[in-house]
């Protein structure tokens, strides 16, 4: 169950040796030499029938799933609609409707042919824009007035080679004065750019039948839902390391996002997040080891950045990161060093605090239990060993620890917890509940399965508050979700990811096939999938969910629910819900914090829906000055308020002073979100008393 829980997102969690070979750049005369195998013709009969079997939705294999087949895998291969044309497309679409029949009967063929022509029309793009760098970065004219569209994912594929050379005209020059506007000379973007189409020509040359068959195969295990996957015999091999119990690595989740390879999520007390240089949504476009030149990643594969991310324990990588925050024409970007190391399970243990605040002229202390993930030591359960750690156990410790420092209520802070062991999110509903259902398990052939609390009597019946955001996943969504049903607990802080499917692994004769076969609900009956948990009272989302999250996924499946297993009492929190969202909105509208991230995401949204760059550099020079005074604006709002002092541009601070930073003892009353949810749940508490009082004395 545990690999289930897991993102089907490749996560560089594990040492594994890796090197780079560049292969001279040859054009290669003709693709013929890709063909399916034998082996390869077996496994798509088999993922056919396992699809048809076992996945949670047993879809038809029909004309309509056809369709569908063939909009993804043109998608995978074009995204941008950049290299195929018209008379491509036209060519292919005599297939739309086939690729059921094809499937059903092992015809790999036409799946190869368009691949092939893939390859030739990316093979010759390549060749064009190296044609275009020879003459110089210099021969380009800035001054003309024409614009580039950057979103086209709608567009209509171009006529022909012409309306094909033009676009990547303008594609190469918005390229060179994207590095121009960065800083860099025009010798040095000569060269950049040179070595990254040389680059990738070299890897598009080595292309083997095995890269075309996952891709294919892929296209249409991933019409069914984003977590169905086929796995090479290589990816395969991979995935078993990746889901292994010794965590090491650089600690990140990643996710392909057409050229780039974009960060989904940090594992908590993982390298990459002990930096405090990377963040969600940033973009990953070079890779170097130790000291050695960096690699320029730009337009590879997710599986070979992971290879090339990946080493021995205790080795330096460095990554060259565009965050995240910036606007998404500035092409500058940091390095960040990283150890790759274990992530150690102590570092992941949950942690308490005491949050003191004055509510209405009187004095409390509340409890926080942060907890960054799931987790429970197999090893040492397996060996006997009592002291074996677990988050239900270290919690139950924990909150002895708090009631006997008298605290007033507990805040259980969820935030960036990916999730973990189920087994564990169960055990700790049973903390805060009398006794009963925990989650439902609902399997393909409709039964459902009810995992529950068994033991009678509460560890702690006191006031509650679950702090949860956007990467609050899987165990952590089946957590927040009991203690909403059950009425245990307030729910604060942003939608979470919306992760509530369950994958197994079915090997294959060759490589394997993570299928999804049952979905999670909670015990209300609604499900935790695609939309996730709803708090009670909303905060400012400090990443877009349009980019992050369940619904940011192409195919995800829909919500849904199933007959409810509870019938819980009488919600204690409804009575007070206007008027607590009313008093959260009176203190977060002037709150510096919740105005610098309603405001910066508002700004990143609104730079997010521009389609079109200008090609003119007066205007993007000044377009990127504009924007650059916004965000010093909102960031000097912030810091002015903090009492520190004002930037006079947007600097990026340098990788010594974050560590710094982060070093430095956080109480927990400096977090905004922290402190909100406190005083969230002493409004419950004031309420709820004057209620009680008022009944009493009528």
């Amino acid at each position: 169950m545990k690999r289930s829980l897991s993102f089907t997102l490749l996560a560089l969690v594990l040492s594994f040796n890796a090197t780079t070979a560049l292969a001279k750049t040859t054009a290669v005369e003709s693709w013929e030499y890709l063909q399916p195998d034998r082996d390869q013709v077996i496994a798509s009969l088999n993922v056919v029938e396992l699809l048809k079997r076992h996945h949670y939705n047993k879809p038809p294999l029909n004309d309509a799933r056809s369709e569908k087949i063939f909009d993804s895998y043109l998608k995978m291969l074009d995204p941008s609609r950049s290299y195929f044309v018209e008379s491509d497309i036209n060519e292919f679409r005599k297939w739309r409707k086939d690729f059921d029949d094809f499937l059903k009967n092992g015809n790999l063929d036409p799946g190869f042919a368009i691949y092939r022509r893939h390859l030739e029309r990316l093979q010759s793009r390549l060749q064009f824009a190296l044609g275009m760098l020879e003459k110089g970065v210099d021969s380009f004219d800035f001054t003309v007035d024409e614009e580039l569209l950057i979103d086209r994912e709608k567009a209509a594929w171009p006529k022909d080679v012409a309306e094909l050379d033009d676009l990547w005209r303008k594609r190469v020059k918005d390229e060179v004065l994207r590095l121009k506007i960065a800083g860099k000379e025009p010798a040095a973007i000569q060269e950049l750019l040179t070595k990254r189409y040389k680059n990738q020509l070299a890897r598009l040359e080595q292309t083997r039948s095995e890269d075309v068959f996952q891709t294919y195969i892929n296209a249409f295990a991933q019409s069914y839902d984003p977590h169905t996957q086929y796995l090479s015999p290589d990816n395969a091999e991979n995935f078993d390391i990746n889901m292994s119990l010794s965590l090491e690595g650089i600690g990140a989740v990643l996710q392909s996002d057409n050229e780039h390879v974009k960060v989904v999520r940090l594992v908590p007390a993982g390298p990459a997040e002990k930096t405090k240089q990377i963040a969600p949504a940033d973009r990953i476009v070079g890779v170097a080891q130790g000291n050695e030149e960096m690699v320029d990643v730009i337009g590879w594969r997710l599986d070979e950045v992971v290879k090339l991310i990946r080493g021995p324990k205790g080795s330096t990588v460095r990554l060259e990161v565009i965050p995240a925050s910036n606007a998404p024409n500035d092409q500058s970007s940091r390095v960040v060093s990283i150890t790759r190391e274990a992530v150690k399970l102590e570092e992941q243990a949950a942690k308490k605090s005491v949050l003191k605040l004055n509510h209405e002229g009187q004095d409390y202390k509340l409890g926080v239990i942060e907890i960054p993930a799931f987790y429970l030591d197999f090893k040492a359960l397996r060996a006997g060993d009592k002291n074996y750690k677990s988050t239900t156990r270290d919690v139950k410790k924990l909150i002895g620890e708090l009631q006997e420092d008298k605290v007033d209520g507990i805040v259980i802070d969820l935030r960036n917890n990916g999730g973990g062991s189920l087994q564990e999110a169960t055990e700790l509903t049973g903390l805060f509940i009398e006794q009963g259902p925990t989650v439902l398990v609902r399997n393909s052939d409709g039964r459902v399965d009810v995992l529950a609390d068994d033991t009678a009597g509460t560890y702690y019946d006191g006031p509650m508050a679950v702090l949860v955001n956007r990467l609050s996943a899987s165990a952590s969504e089946i957590f927040a979700g009991a203690m909403q049903d059950y009425h245990r607990a307030l729910i604060l802080g942003g939608q979470t990811f919306g992760k509530g499917t369950v994958q197994t692994i079915q090997p294959l004769n060759h490589g394997e096939l993570k299928l999804t076969l049952a979905k999670f609900y909670r015990v209300s009956g609604q499900s935790t999938q695609h939309q996730g948990v709803i708090p009670d009272i909303s905060y400012p989302a400090n990443v877009d969910t349009k980019e992050i999250g369940e619904s940011a996924l192409p195919e995800a499946m829909p919500w849904d629910s199933i007959r409810a297993a509870i019938n819980p009492e009488s919600n204690p929190f409804k009575p007070f819900l206007a008027e607590l969202t009313a008093r959260h909105e009176a203190r977060s509208e002037n709150n510096p914090d919740f105005v610098f991230t309603r405001d910066r995401l508002a700004l990143s949204q609104e730079l997010m829906h521009e389609t079109t760059v200008s090609l003119n550099e007066e205007k993007r020079r000044a377009q990127q000055k504009a924007i650059e005074e916004r965000q010093l604006a909102l960031e000097n709002a912030l810091r002015t308020s903090k009492g520190e002092e004002p930037l006079k541009k947007i600097e990026e601070e340098d990788e010594a002073a974050a560590l710094a930073e982060a070093d430095k003892p956080k109480k927990p009353e400096d977090d905004a979100y922290l402190t909100e949810s406190g005083r969230i749940l002493l409004d419950f508490l004031g309420l709820n008393s004057a209620m009680a009082q008022h009944q009493t004395t009528r």
